[in-house]
């Protein structure tokens, strides 16, 4: 979990989002908190957001009700930080793959590997956001693939990694994805290297890597 320091300064800048009118971080405020949930974006935009907003809106992508009871969360866990960092620290990493048609590829993320929807925007939506537990995806509508399929098949290139923390997790997710109708590009393989992985082939044939422990 990140430091204190780091929540506030994501806080202000969504203030700082909400004032320039950045459409996309309404669809996240209206995610995350409920009273603006029946309001459209432009809606979002117009109204005067305060600070506590955004740290509460904060707080909920943390897992937690309030702004408070995130404060109380990372005291009792140790995790405040109580001087300046010596370095800068990366919380997240949301890669973005590159996709022909917004809602087709949100229903694939849902339907089939039990993503969320966090927000898409445009009409026709050209971008959005799936979730699942603690990945996130950022996905470009495009005219045409970037990558032909054969090169992409034949030099494996993945688009994303993803990992679980066990080797009962991979197997109950592969499981999962299998009874699902999911199209594998690779079933479920032990590796030398000591895990276990199997890949998932996207509608625009993205490959998705899902990894987790051998043993």
């Amino acid at each position: 979990m990140p430091n204190l320091e780091n929540l506030k300064k994501q806080a202000k800048l969504i203030l700082r989002w909400h004032r320039e009118r950045h459409y996309p971080v309404a669809a996240q405020i209206r995610s995350h908190l409920p009273r603006f949930l029946n309001m459209s974006d432009s809606e979002i935009l117009a109204v005067s957001l305060k600070l506590s907003d955004a740290q509460e809106m904060v707080a909920r992508q943390q897992g937690f009700d309030s702004w408070q009871a995130l404060k109380t969360g990372l005291s009792t866990t140790s995790l405040m930080v109580k001087s300046s960092p010596s370095k800068a620290t990366i919380v997240s990493a949301e890669p973005q793959l590159f996709v022909t048609d917004i809602k087709s590829s949100c229903e694939f993320f849902r339907e089939k590997l039990g993503f969320s929807l966090v927000f898409s925007y445009g009409k026709p939506p050209y971008y959005a956001q799936v979730s699942r537990d603690a990945a996130r995806l950022n996905l470009r509508r495009i005219e045409r693939a970037l990558i032909e399929s054969t090169v992409r098949d034949r030099e494996e290139l993945l688009s994303v990694s993803m990992t679980v923390a066990t080797a009962d997790e991979i197997k109950l997710l592969f499981l999962e994805f299998q009874s699902a109708g999911v199209a594998f590009h690779q079933t479920l393989k032990k590796q030398p290297w000591g895990s276990k992985n199997f890949v998932v082939k996207d509608p625009d044939g993205n490959l998705l890597l899902f990894a987790g422990p051998a043993n």
